[in-house]
């Protein structure tokens, strides 16, 4: 009894705790998002008489260079089982790769209203907003989706955007879901997409923290006009940012879709994947970084060393207790990416386990530097300069 009540009040009992409570945490944490992620996609009850008055849409698709799939993710522009919508494709220079393939796409599709817009309207130091501006000038109508050109939309896709808009609503998003991966680097980016970036999105969602993801936006003209514009999505480096401070000082939320949609990767390169979750750690970093702070301990990489911690004070054996831990942990995350039909593999686990040792390195990481490329441009997310 003594050995007991000396080893509830030591370190290694505090370390017990730490390592229970974010077992708990994301025990929770996964719920949340599998609730989000369900089999049949209704549409809220407030939101039923937007989806069945069916307005008419404007769809802006940025476009540059091309990407794995994008013949694909572009041609499900067209496809979308909706009355009345436009589509509006934005690319920036006319000597981009892609400005043959959308004019293919645009002649084979004569029942759709849409059209190719050439030119940069450099309106900040951010290049896809600046390539979205003419479009927004462009389009006809209250309601306009902004939405990256490696999504894949689905026939339903503007049904449930609309059907996530509430009256309280500024703005909805759908955080993107790696798909259809081609090699361990893509599932390791599938890792980082589905289980723990867009997991963590709709817990923050949950708790009246919803953020905005610039890769699908719903807006409603008149509440962007009223915050001066697209121009005020200048007024961050990152524009799905500046997007949620807009929609949070007019006293709205930024909703999310119940069902993300899918980004097909493809193959990737270790070096592609780890360049972007550092480019947008970096952008969290800079852009709020109060809330940035604790994502060194998202992970399971602190909590697995506290219960090995633990189990060494104790005198247990070390390996069971982590396999454990890892086990319960894990099968979490699999349980969630197959409710919500996300990617699932056995070499996932493998994927999870070297995600979580980076991300207290991609922390560190993301500190140390202010600049980073995009797509070829190099920027910063230091506010008045220019990456060298």
């Amino acid at each position: 009894m003594t050995y007991l009540v000396a080893f509830l009040s030591s370190p290694a009992s505090w370390a017990v705790y730490f390592s229970l409570g974010f077992i708990i945490l994301h025990l929770v944490s996964v719920a949340i998002a599998a609730s989000r992620c369900p089999l049949s996609r209704q549409p809220r009850q407030d939101s039923q008489p937007l989806v069945a008055a069916a307005p008419p849409i404007s769809i802006v698709r940025p476009v540059c260079g091309i990407d794995n799939f994008v013949a694909e993710t572009l041609a499900s522009s067209f496809f979308l089982d909706y009355p009345n919508y436009e589509m509006i494709f934005c690319v920036a220079s006319a000597d981009d790769p892609a400005v043959e393939l959308i004019q293919r796409l645009i002649a084979s599709h004569p029942q759709i209203a849409s059209k190719l817009l050439i030119g940069d309207d450099r309106i900040s130091a951010n290049p896809k907003l600046n390539n979205c501006v003419k479009g927004w000038k462009a389009s006809c109508h209250e309601w306009i989706i902004l939405a990256d050109c490696n999504v894949l939309l689905p026939k339903d896709f503007l049904q449930r955007m609309l059907g996530a808009w509430r009256s309280d609503t500024g703005l909805v998003c759908s955080t993107p879901i790696g798909a259809r991966p081609k090699g361990f680097f893509a599932e390791l980016e599938c890792a980082f997409l589905n289980t723990y970036q867009a997991k963590w999105q709709y817990v923050s969602e949950a708790i009246g923290l919803g953020f905005a993801q610039g890769k699908t936006m719903l807006w409603q003209r008149r509440i962007l006009e009223q915050a001066g514009g697209i121009r005020a999505l200048a007024s961050e480096i990152a524009e799905d940012a500046a997007a949620t401070k807009v929609v949070r000082s007019a006293g709205l939320h930024v909703q999310l879709v119940d069902h993300s949609f899918e980004q097909p990767l493809g193959r990737r390169k270790i070096k592609e994947v780890w360049a972007r979750q550092v480019r947008w750690a970096r952008l969290r970093r800079a852009t709020f970084p109060v809330f940035f702070l604790p994502e060194v301990l998202a992970g399971s990489a602190f909590p697995v060393l506290a219960a090995a911690y633990a189990a060494f004070r104790a005198d247990l054996n070390i390996i069971p207790i982590v396999f454990l831990f890892y086990g319960l942990w894990f099968a979490a995350e699999a349980t969630l990416a197959y409710v919500a039909g996300w990617y699932v593999s056995v070499r996932m686990l493998l994927a999870q386990l070297l995600r979580d040792i980076l991300l207290p390195i991609l922390w560190i990481d993301c500190w140390l530097a202010d600049d980073f490329v995009w797509r070829g441009n190099d920027m910063t997310v230091t506010p008045g300069t220019a990456a060298e």
